[in-house]
């Protein structure tokens, strides 16, 4: 696995590939190719376009050609206007992708699936989950954004207003940006909505058809798990009481404990709190909470129903419903999307509904292997 890694963490360092220890999180697989795109200082702007490509014998050879994929300028050694860094991403890639140069058209644009995570998640959440599609479908590539607000696009300064609309837009922008053609995409709970939200403003890059997947979400009303389950909203407003820079993972997973949140949601949150300093003796959160709290409110508010209930020609859109769910589905909801199953085949569009058996909210973990079997025909149709 070859990585090129453009993040906060490294970005004095410009774009630079290293190749993992034995210790991969896949070690009996074939590990696709792994780049890390992130923010950079102003000294990386030609270093950013520097890649490396790793051929079949895995010997590395450095080329400052240019590829449509990420940048399709050359460097010349003189001042060139950089381009914004929109989003955080990583790009998962198949062992069979094809670069394709700028000036060779003779290859075809590398099919590709963008993967959006949840309120208070980052696109490593997808990291596993995208590294197993990856190796079974080889000729794919797989774009895990850090939407706005979290991960490493938490610095990136976005204006607002901070909503499941201005999300989705922002990962038009980079797929623009990255001259990307996305065939599938894959949105988890606010995910979800933000991969809705994409298809409903793009005619481009957006390729006809598209297939999106909405995990565990509805098109409208947000519905919170009952008693003794968490609930999203009190669990930001929560975690923006906590001191923004905390002495240790332990006190923050222990205020949440003391709270009443699970411990599965206390672990999880806890991975997104940073060390500020080289001796790790202080904490500081990976992402923005006054502006996912306002993401959050969106969520609740958007309504996207009557887009799905006039799909376009050529668009399909899967939801799939956890079988525990913390979020409640309504018998409203299975109806209207029952009803749009039918509306969308007579007008050449698609809508299917799918229960992912013994999983919770948290799809790709609690059951990877039941979302891979569900999610792999996409790919099996979809294949070049």
């Amino acid at each position: 696995m070859s990585t090129v890694s453009c993040s906060t963490a490294s970005s004095s360092r410009g774009c630079g590939t290293s190749f993992p220890s034995k210790t991969s999180s896949l070690p009996a697989l074939n590990p696709p190719n792994f780049i890390r795109i992130g923010t950079n200082s102003q000294s990386d702007i030609l270093s950013s376009h520097r890649l490396t490509l790793v051929h079949e014998n895995r010997k590395a050879w450095s080329s400052t050609v240019p590829m449509a994929l990420v940048d399709e300028r050359q460097s010349t050694g003189q001042n060139v206007a950089h381009p914004p860094r929109i989003l955080a991403y990583d790009l998962v890639q198949g062992d069979l992708v094809k670069w394709r140069w700028k000036e060779d058209k003779s290859v075809p644009d590398t099919p590709t699936a963008v993967l959006l995570h949840g309120i208070l998640g980052s696109g490593k959440n997808w990291g596993t989950f995208a590294r197993r599609l990856a190796h079974e479908f080889p000729t794919w590539q797989f774009l895990l954004v850090d939407l706005r607000c979290h991960g490493d696009s938490a610095s990136l300064k976005k204006r607002g207003p901070h909503s499941v609309a201005s999300t989705a837009s922002d990962v038009l922008k980079l797929v623009g940006q990255l001259r990307l053609t996305p065939r599938v995409l894959v949105g988890h709970s606010f995910g979800g909505k933000v991969v809705l939200s994409m298809v409903e403003q793009a005619a481009k890059p957006l390729p006809r058809p598209v297939r999106a997947w909405v995990l565990d979400a509805t098109p409208g009303k947000v519905r919170a798990g009952g008693d003794g389950e968490d609930h999203p909203r009190e669990l930001i407003s929560f975690l923006r009481q906590l001191p923004k820079v905390v002495s240790s993972k332990n006190e923050v997973y222990n205020a949440l404990m003391e709270e009443g949140f699970s411990n599965d949601v206390a672990q999880w949150v806890v991975t997104n709190l940073r060390s500020t300093g080289p001796s790790s003796s202080s904490f500081s959160w990976a992402f923005d909470l006054d502006g996912i709290a306002e993401l959050y409110q969106s969520y609740e508010d958007t309504n996207l129903w009557n887009f799905v209930e006039n799909l376009p020609r050529g668009v399909h859109v899967n939801f799939l419903k956890a079988e525990r769910s913390l979020h409640r589905w309504a018998l409203e909801d299975l109806q209207r999307i029952h009803a749009a199953e039918e509306l969308a085949s007579e007008e050449g569009g698609g809508v299917e509904m799918h229960v992912l058996e013994d999983a919770g909210h948290w799809v790709h973990t609690d059951n990877p292997d039941g979302l891979f079997r569900i999610l792999s025909s996409s790919f099996q149709v979809l294949r070049p």
